[in-house]
């Protein structure tokens, strides 16, 4: 086994000399029985907006008071060690910039090692060993507490997770090893493998509680005192800690390679096989059920270096870098001191997607949301539609009581276009028809203030064209959800040549306030992601016309690593949505976007996969591939990769020289939370730099290789 204390640290310390370093302060605190608790105070010396990170400097400082703390314990002096953090943080974990900037395997195997050697030393101090998680706490940050004997969690901390698979990487400080041991196999899954890939989801205090990675629970008010106050008993012990989901023989016998097989087999059909960090993780929580700790470490180490230079850990660093920071600072938003106020919405339409639409503004901006559509049933299924997943909302925990009330009175329904006369915010979701939607605008702007802000979901017409009818087009924006709309965090805000700053600020702000992500694209067809997806679509459905198996399209796409398969895709929008999309994009380009006849036969045939009773694919259906049959050329699925590579290049740069969005990171921000292109792929433009694509179709990268790590 790996003895870390003669490896040599020093070549990662020469990697931080810019290292924000994380401090760890000691104090004694008296505790009962003339004993003495040290507590550690984990500082940057910051303020809230920079998180407590661990890069090389700050591990081996942790390192030095840890031993120190040893020797005091040997000593006599203290009898139990607890680590806590700043006010609200505990630490978001590895310092990724310094982790980005490693040279080679060996250091990669240090930056493991050294994570190791540092907080493993919590358990190894003679005396008990606490963790107050009094804030955030991730990937490492979480890692130190698990390291420890105990844990206590404050009531209101924000956020609580290990993160590190969406990054392509593995919770490589112990995390792999000691939570599925802590918490059992079923469990640990979900924080390692489900949560990640769940657009990141996070765990709060209850869910940390529930998982049983904390022993105690306590409020914000006194939570340093009643952790201490706890930790004291459990020294005297005055309190005996019992973990009901700590593993035992039967699971590790009898579930434990189960949970591994289920997991392994759930994460090929919704990720497929292309990100190589979850079933890294995979491999070591499975091996995690026998052996020493010790074994699990080095496991982990051997990993981690792998992983650290690896493509994939440097194009998720780029695609991270893109969602913390380009993302919060849109390219092109103007002042946001100009913005409208938004104290009352209208939502055009009450079917499934406005109501989705109402649902989304009534929860995140409280304030009055009222619907219309054409009859008063429509309008009354719209409105109890939202007060059930109100009410959902409610059983699941996720809201007070008091919460879904005033959420339920705060939605109205009505027929009369006049009800939305005293609204700031007007949004359409009816039927992707230009007429229909020039008409509502155009009926509504009667009854509204000249300065209230219209705004249209569409996803594939002309925002300037559906203002052709109104009074006021400067305050039209094009205001672009992906669905499910609760879950999928873009929004593309469609500027036309009419738009005024001060809409566009507002469309901004609101989307900010909605908690999603916005992007700014000028009005062309598909804006960006359908345009993109589009390409897709139109190479899959040219290959099939022509005689390829939709089988073997599926196949040839699946190294773009996508959630989906051309075939689901289409079955998830629609036949008749897909078929309109194409001709829509054919329309506009028809020497660059490719139009299926045998699309709009699938169509009016209306299915194209077999399914069961509980919608589970089985297959694709009989009379939709004879439909389909007849081409007599069928293309492998490496030539048919390599023309979509090529097509896609061939767009991206098109849309860069028209000016679609600021640059091309824009459009791989897009396409990352629009699309769901994977973390580890790095944004579309890369990738096409790296396979060649961007080369054979401009002679040209859209990335220096230095500018991102991971240009061709």
């Amino acid at each position: 086994m790996t003895d870390y204390t003669k490896i040599d640290f020093d070549s990662l310390a020469a990697l931080s000399d810019d290292e924000v370093v994380t401090h760890s302060f000691v104090r004694d605190v008296p505790i009962s029985g003339g004993k003495t608790l040290a507590l550690v105070t984990l500082d940057n010396g910051r303020d809230h907006t920079r998180p407590n990170t661990l890069g090389p400097v700050s591990l081996l400082e942790y390192a030095k008071t840890l031993d120190e703390l040893k020797a005091r314990a040997a000593a006599g002096e203290i009898h139990a060690v607890a680590i806590t953090g700043k006010p609200f943080i505990l630490a978001a974990g590895a310092d990724l910039s310094k982790v980005a900037e490693i040279p080679d395997r060996d250091t990669a195997r240090k930056m493991g090692q050294l994570g190791h050697f540092a907080l493993g030393k919590a358990s190894e101090l003679g005396v008990p060993s606490f963790v107050f998680i009094n804030g955030l706490a991730l990937g490492g940050g979480l890692e130190i507490a698990l390291n420890a004997d105990y844990r206590t969690v404050d009531a209101s901390v924000p956020a609580v997770a290990l993160p590190e698979v969406f990054l392509g990487l593995i919770p490589g400080w112990g995390g792999a090893y000691l939570l599925p041991n802590l918490i059992g196999i079923e469990n640990a899954l979900k924080v390692v493998i489900e949560n990640p890939l769940k657009q990141n989801r996070t765990m709060k205090a209850d869910d940390v509680m529930e998982l049983g990675i904390a022993d105690a629970k306590f409020d914000s008010v006194a939570f340093l005192e009643d952790s201490i106050k706890w930790a004291d008993g459990v020294v005297s012990g005055r309190i005996k800690v019992k973990r009901p989901n700590e593993p035992g023989k039967v699971e590790r016998l009898v579930k434990w390679d189960a949970a591994i097989a289920i997991a392994t087999k759930m994460l090929k059909s919704r990720i497929g096989s292309v990100p190589k960090s979850p079933y890294a993780a995979l491999e070591l929580m499975k091996a995690a059920k026998s052996g020493t700790k010790a074994e699990g470490f080095e496991r982990e180490d051997e990993v981690l270096s792998e992983l650290i230079v690896g493509d994939q850990l440097q194009a998720s660093i780029y695609a991270f870098n893109l969602v913390q920071k380009r993302a919060k600072r849109p390219a092109g938003a103007p002042d946001k001191a100009i913005a409208k106020k938004v104290t009352k919405v209208g939502v055009l339409g009450a079917g499934y997607m406005a109501s989705q639409l109402a649902l989304l503004f009534v929860r995140r901006l409280r304030v009055p949301v009222v619907i219309t559509d054409i009859d008063q049933a429509r309008v009354d299924k719209g409105v109890a539609y939202i007060g059930e997943e109100i009410d959902k909302l409610l059983e699941k925990g996720r809201i007070s009581p008091d919460e879904a009330n005033r959420l339920k009175a705060l939605v109205t329904g009505t027929t009369e276009k006049a009800d939305f006369a005293d609204c700031d915010w007007v949004i359409e979701a009816v039927f992707e028809e230009l007429e229909i939607k020039q008409n509502v605008f155009a009926e509504v702007e009667q009854f509204i203030s000249p300065e209230a802000v219209l705004a249209t979901n569409t996803s594939s017409l002309s925002v300037e064209q559906i203002g052709a009818k109104l009074a006021h087009p400067e305050r039209l924006v094009g205001f672009h959800f992906f669905t499910p709309v609760a879950v999928m965090p873009l929004i593309e805000v469609v500027k036309t040549p009419h738009t005024d700053e001060a809409t566009l600020s507002t469309a901004m702000v609101t989307a900010k306030n909605l908690r999603k992500n916005a992007v700014i694209t000028a009005d062309t067809p598909g804006f960006v992601v359908n345009r993109l997806l589009a390409v897709l679509l139109g190479e899959a459905m040219r290959a099939v016309d022509e005689g390829t198996s939709f089988q073997t399209v599926d196949e040839a796409i699946a190294p773009l690593g996508l959630p989906m398969a051309p075939s689901v895709l289409l079955d998830l929008v629609g036949l008749k949505v897909g078929a309109h999309v194409l001709d829509t994009h054919h329309a506009a380009f028809p020497d660059r976007f490719y139009r299926s006849e045998n699309l709009h036969k699938l169509a009016d045939y209306g299915k194209l996969l077999d399914k069961d009773d509980k919608g589970k694919v089985k297959g694709f259906d009989k009379g939709a591939l004879k439909i389909v049959a007849g081409g007599k050329n069928p293309r492998t699925a490496d030539e048919i990769l390599v023309a979509l590579q090529d097509g896609l290049a061939r767009e991206v740069r098109l849309m860069l020289d028209g000016d679609v969005v600021a640059a091309a990171e824009d459009i791989d921000l897009c396409m990352v939370l629009g699309a769901g292109f994977p973390f580890q792929m790095g944004g579309l433009t890369p990738y096409l730099d790296r396979v060649g694509a961007s080369e054979r179709v401009f002679g040209d990268t859209f990335h220096h290789p230095t500018v991102t790590g991971v240009g061709a």
